[in-house]
């Protein structure tokens, strides 16, 4: 009974307006006769109040002054009670002067001491709960807001609102190409408009805060963010839906503007491929292992072992999935390592332990190769000794005409997986980009240099890379390993590749430090290329998924690739070492 609603609002103000209409009359009749009224004077008193009061409801209709949530009136607000007093007691005036024997005898100050008493009493009872809350200091956090999307959530997100659940004021809602239909009508009392009325609505409405209210592909989001961004509006939230089925209010983030939202995610074949398995997943604490760790946790694996080499990056990983086994194991340790599958005999093994720096990795060639090549074959080695049912290897697009010792590590890697005698076992790599908010990804650092107020620095103009969610990138890896026979290379579909530059200016606008934060040019480093590839030749196979695709894999004889591999180990010059194994490497200085 007690919570409010569009309705109950209405009835209360309504049933306000008429009481107090009725004490501002007779009160302008007692100032008017110094507090005497002569009985003659109150014969069409009833008269004048009901004729006077309904006019003056209809205009406060008309200017929808019954449709504003009380904790949220405004100055614009209060402008329209101004109009409507106008406009009904103009309206008034007019039928006194016309219809003047209906209302005699009627002193005509009455109509002026009237609308000041009616103003006055009915502006401020609106008023009342907004000057409350600012007694209480909390008026502040309250923001005139814009809600995009025309949808089932737009309701719901304007009730939130209402009930004061979250501290913004919907006063404007925009239909997009889905939703039009409604431009011009009302929901919940709010009129929906156009987007091209957007940047007007955003000055005339004096807007400070959005919430999108239903779900935008990724092309819709950054029309609309770029489209507020450049109109000042960088506070922008999302209601988005929650694994619970619960909704929740988000911050829109810049990983949301670059996500690919692959369509063919199958989450029943993940399912499927995990759900009761023994997992093991190596490099379970770095940013891409520790999110294929929650994805096997939650599609319902049997037990999950976590490698990782970090004691740090370990814990962390512990503590959020208390009932995975921790194993502080270096995948270069064979002893160690065999130790452990011996002790858990996974079923799955995904194997996503390197290191993918690639300047650091160009400065430390040794470890490079040592932990990326001889760990790799260490946990596929022993894989196949346990007969391990199926090892993915998490590969790179740097492995394509590789440029840097990192890549061309995980070239190698990805030719023993391709060409091992697995026995038993399904060995299969994938190939794909950057992940976005990966440890090594080019978003934190521009984020902390916008939070310390330095320039965005970018290695080169035309550089450009491909991006995905690292959820949704992980989630492609395990529905691989759910299509995988064995000895595949996968490739990721990651969409088009995107200009880092680009990238920079959109974080520039989206933090709305426009002119305040520049880019500067430092050079391309190491080994780094402009633009990366995924695919070696055009000869790549489709598979049931649009997202994946298989590339033609490469023949190399597996005794030779061992022989090859051991003198890489030893050799002095290891450019040279890894240059005899990937012809096409060429480095870059």
């Amino acid at each position: 009974m007690l919570r409010p609603s569009s309705l109950k609002r209405v009835l209360f103000f309504l049933f306000s307006d008429i009481i107090l209409s009725l004490f501002t009359l007779y009160a302008s009749y007692v100032l008017r006769f110094a507090f005497y009224i002569d009985s003659q004077f109150l014969e069409s008193f009833f008269i004048t109040f009901f004729i006077l009061t309904s006019i003056k409801i209809i205009s406060l209709f008309i200017f929808k002054v019954y449709f504003v949530v009380w904790r949220f009136f405004g100055f614009s607000d209060a402008k329209n009670i101004v109009k409507a007093h106008i406009l009904a007691y103009s309206i008034f005036t007019i039928l006194y002067l016309i219809f003047s024997d209906i209302f005699a005898p009627f002193p005509r100050s009455i109509i002026a001491i009237d609308f000041f008493l009616s103003l006055s009493m009915i502006g401020g009872l609106r008023i009342l709960k907004r000057v409350l809350i600012e007694d209480n200091k909390s008026i502040g956090v309250m923001k005139p807001t814009l809600i995009i999307g025309v949808g089932s959530n737009t309701a719901m997100v304007i009730r939130h609102a209402m009930e004061g659940e979250i501290d913004y004021y919907p006063v404007a809602i925009v239909a997009l190409e889905k939703g039009k239909d409604a431009i011009n009508s009302y929901i919940n009392n709010i009129k929906v408009y156009s987007f091209k009325d957007i940047a007007s609505l955003v000055v005339d409405k004096n807007i400070s805060g959005v919430i999108i209210s239903r779900e935008l592909s990724s092309d819709e989001l950054k029309i609309v963010v770029d489209k507020l961004n450049r109109l000042g509006i960088t506070d922008i939230k999302q209601m988005k839906m929650m694994e619970s089925n619960q909704e929740k209010l988000e911050e829109i983030s810049i990983e949301d503007l670059l996500a690919r939202h692959p369509k063919d995610l199958d989450k029943d074949a993940i399912a499927s491929f995990i759900k009761g398995k023994r997992v093991l997943i190596t490099g379970a604490g770095g940013s891409i292992g520790s999110e294929i760790t929650r994805q096997c946790y939650a599609f319902g694996a049997e037990s999950l072992t976590l490698v990782d080499n970090s004691e740090f990056n370990l814990y962390q990983i512990g503590e959020e999935i208390d009932s995975a086994t921790l194993a502080l194991v270096s995948v270069s340790d064979k002893e160690s390592l065999d130790k452990v599958f011996r002790e858990f005999n996974p079923q799955i093994v995904i194997h996503a332990a390197a290191y993918k720096h690639v300047p650091i990795c160009e400065i430390n060639q040794q470890s490079a190769i040592i932990n990326n090549i001889l760990g790799s074959i260490n946990v596929m080695d022993t894989s196949i000794l346990y007969k391990v049912d199926k090892v993915v290897i998490i590969s790179t697009d740097k492995a394509v005409r590789p440029t840097n010792v990192m890549g061309t590590t995980k070239r190698i890697v990805e030719l023993y997986a391709n060409n091992v005698n697995s026995k038993d076992t399904d060995i299969v790599a994938v190939r794909f980009g950057n992940v976005l908010g990966s440890s090594g990804s080019v978003i934190p650092k521009f984020k902390k240099q916008i939070e310390n107020g330095n320039n965005l620095t970018v290695t080169h103009p035309d550089i450009t890379r491909y991006f995905m969610l690292i959820s949704e990138a992980c989630q492609l890896v395990l529905q691989t390993g759910a299509i995988a026979k064995g000895r595949e290379l996968f490739v990721l579909d990651m969409g088009e590749p995107i200009k880092i530059v680009d990238l920079a200016k959109q974080m520039i606008r989206f933090y709305g430090k426009e002119g305040e934060i520049d880019i500067v040019f430092s050079g391309l480093r190491a080994g780094e290329k402009l633009y990366e590839e995924l695919l070696i030749d055009e000869s790549e196979k489709k598979t049931i998924y649009s997202s994946i695709f298989i590339a033609k894999p490469t023949e190399y004889n597996i005794d030779k690739l061992n022989k090859d591999i051991d003198k890489l180990f030893k050799a002095e010059d290891k450019i040279e070492a890894l240059q005899n194994i990937v012809p096409e490497f060429k480095r870059e200085l």
